[in-house]
């Protein structure tokens, strides 16, 4: 175990809590259920790899029949809730060494809405459960959503025109410094 890793709800130097505003302008249905090897955070890597366990991702109905054609792909976009995770930290130490990053700069399960995602391998369907490498999420963790990786995805519906709009558009581009 590592010395740096953060308790539950404990601060680490220089990190910075709010309190969160109550939440009022959305919901989400949980579509299934991840199962994993880890039931703490301690011990969940901080980032899935490809060659990691086969994890399991359970589909509830009425969702199951949605995963038709899914298997068409080596790779899938996992979202899923971090129901165990804080809300509340705007500036965190990841290293434990006071130097702090804004939550948004960072890939932290502690955010305002604790939404992870993953790209994961896809090694095998039965029925209404997936069987996935890549995952880093706790046992037991709500799904939100799967989608096709947008690196393999190639559009089913015709072409619109934002589809070929290129170039730099002053709103979207990088501000250095």
């Amino acid at each position: 175990m590592e010395m740096g890793m953060v308790r539950l709800n404990e601060i680490r130097t220089n990190e910075v809590a709010i309190a969160p505003p109550q939440a009022e302008d959305a919901a989400l249905v949980f579509i299934g259920r991840i199962s994993t090897p880890w039931t703490s955070r301690l011990e969940t890597p901080r980032q899935g790899r490809p060659d990691g366990p086969v994890c399991t991702i359970e589909i509830f109905e009425p969702w199951v029949a949605a995963l038709k054609g899914v298997e068409r792909f080596e790779r899938l976009e996992v979202l899923y809730w971090l129901h165990h995770s804080r809300r509340d930290l705007v500036l965190q130490s990841p290293a434990s060494n006071g130097e702090v990053h804004g939550t948004f700069s960072i890939r932290s399960p502690v955010r305002p809405n604790p939404i992870g995602t993953s790209i994961v391998v896809l090694e095998k369907i039965e029925g209404n459960r997936l069987f996935v490498r890549g995952l880093d999420c706790l046992d037991g963790t709500p799904l939100i959503d799967l989608k096709p990786d947008r690196a393999l995805f190639k559009p089913i519906a015709p072409p619109q025109q934002g589809d070929f709009e290129t170039g730099q558009v002053h709103m979207c581009k990088k501000i250095e410094g």
